[in-house]
């Protein structure tokens, strides 16, 4: 990213709004010093620092916490591709129409899949999306579990088997969708604003 629009970028996300809660975000300056280099990582690498990194601020246990288990969970060694785990996030944000979350991560399968279409689709419905058996099978098991969660059987477990996808894939896509059911309702509880970066990106 040019010096210019790193400058506007990191402008942009200061002055925007996080959330509607009356708890401010505090200035960089304020931080922890682990919190204000893990800003600074973020600004290094995509410009700005997230929202729902802003919003966290405020505590610095729960910040590291809430990241610790995204990092983990989105970044980390899983059998799962990076992509195939946004959209996971994706498809779970749609039913529970996060506007937060469908911004951000609807981003994230643009920029890693390079097919802007596919961004769109996953946000309106991924079930009109040209998939895999695969990945049809574990976004069929994300929207089960995110919508009737006690409903979830044995027979669910073993079609995501079938279709290709081990035992630790299946810890793994719950995990990952857990995440995202917790995080949505976070976003919809505290009216979390998505950065303005995110609705122009890789398109």
């Amino acid at each position: 990213m040019a010096k210019a629009q790193k400058k506007t970028a990191q402008k942009a996300s200061k002055t925007s709004k996080a959330h509607a809660l009356k708890i401010p975000v505090p200035a960089r300056s304020k931080l922890d010093p682990g919190t204000q280099a893990y800003f600074a990582k973020c600004d290094e690498k995509i410009g700005f620092v997230p929202n729902v990194l802003l919003s966290y601020s405020f505590d610095a246990k729960k910040l590291r916490a809430f990241s610790d288990m995204y990092n983990e969970l989105m970044l980390g060694e899983s059998g799962l591709t990076k992509l195939e785990r946004e959209m996971i996030a994706v498809a779970v944000s749609s039913i529970n129409h996060c506007y937060y979350c469908l911004t951000a991560h609807g981003a994230a399968v643009r920029q890693l899949s390079g097919d802007p279409k596919l961004g769109e689709q996953m946000v309106m419905n991924y079930r009109v999306a040209d998939l895999t058996p695969k990945m049809r099978a574990a976004l069929d098991f994300a929207a089960k579990l995110t919508e009737t969660p006690a409903k979830i059987v044995e027979s669910d477990r073993e079609a995501l088997r079938k279709a290709g996808w081990s035992d630790r894939d299946i810890w793994d896509i719950s995990a990952t969708v857990g995440f995202y059911n917790m995080s949505n309702r976070m976003a919809a509880a505290i009216e979390m604003n998505p950065n303005d970066e995110y609705h122009s990106a890789f398109r």
